[in-house]
């Protein structure tokens, strides 16, 4: 069974960094396409960014463009979330998710598998 499991999450100051951290297990990463995912309370799963773990091209959503990097380590079998420069507005949970063929990334139903989440709060 896929596996994801979020960590890195807390309480950061605005303009501070965070790194979250996916542990994948139970697939071939380098065959899907991964996404953080985001859900501020009270709103809808927003995708902010995605890779494809086999090609390792990223994108990004405008929100988070500039200020956030999506990478990999294959060998750990774990994707990261760079976040810098943070936003009271980034303030939410943030999920690790998998799919296979994608056809748009920022869909949250698009994601086959997902993660617990882990939550980031900027003050």
């Amino acid at each position: 069974d896929v596996q994801l499991v979020e960590s890195g999450g807390g309480l950061v100051q605005h303009g501070g960094s965070l790194r979250l951290s996916c542990a994948a297990s139970g697939f071939t990463f380098c065959s899907y396409e991964m996404s953080w995912v985001r859900q501020a309370s009270g709103k809808g799963r927003e995708g902010v960014a995605w890779i494809h773990t086999g090609r390792g091209t990223p994108a990004y959503s405008d929100s988070v463009k500039g200020r956030f990097i999506i990478s990999q380590d294959s060998a750990k079998n774990t994707l990261y979330l760079q976040m810098n420069s943070l936003k009271p507005e980034d303030t939410a949970m943030y999920y690790c998710a998998a799919g296979r063929a994608v056809a748009d990334w920022t869909r949250a139903n698009e994601y086959d598998s997902w993660g617990q989440g882990t939550q980031v709060t900027v003050s």
